[in-house]
């Protein structure tokens, strides 16, 4: 299990925002700001954002040393890359229209979990 404080905050945030969006889908995408009701696929792609962030956590608590290592570099690789989709998407439309405000910090997040990703490593949480 991690030791710092930003590794064990964001193993905690990985455990219940996989654990939402895998086993109650439909509530998790409402909760971002999106319809989940226009888009009944959607629930596929939040399982699988799920199943994404408990295995990231998961290796987090499971490893040591060089192992953990490459579970932080993974997780923040994953996080950066949800920031970026979350601008592509806000600057596409993709995203709830009319919420700029909350599309934002849906990029944000991502760079909330890389910088806490990144915090444990400068922490030396390996």
């Amino acid at each position: 299990m991690p030791r710092s404080v930003p590794g064990r905050t964001l193993v905690a945030v990985r455990f219940v925002l996989g654990g939402a969006s895998w086993f109650t889908p439909k509530f998790f995408i409402a909760a971002t700001g999106l319809d989940p009701f226009a888009n009944p696929q959607a629930a596929y792609f939040s399982r699988l954002f799920g199943v994404r962030d408990l295995a990231l956590g998961i290796g987090l608590v499971a490893t040591r040393g060089d192992a953990r290592r490459l579970w932080w570099q993974l997780g923040i690789m994953c996080d950066l890359g949800d920031a970026a989709a979350g601008v592509l998407s806000a600057r596409n439309g993709q995203l709830a229209p009319g919420r700029r405000t909350w599309n934002g910090l849906l990029a944000y997040a991502g760079v909330v979990g890389a910088s806490l990703g990144a915090a444990a490593l400068v922490d030396g949480d390996v």
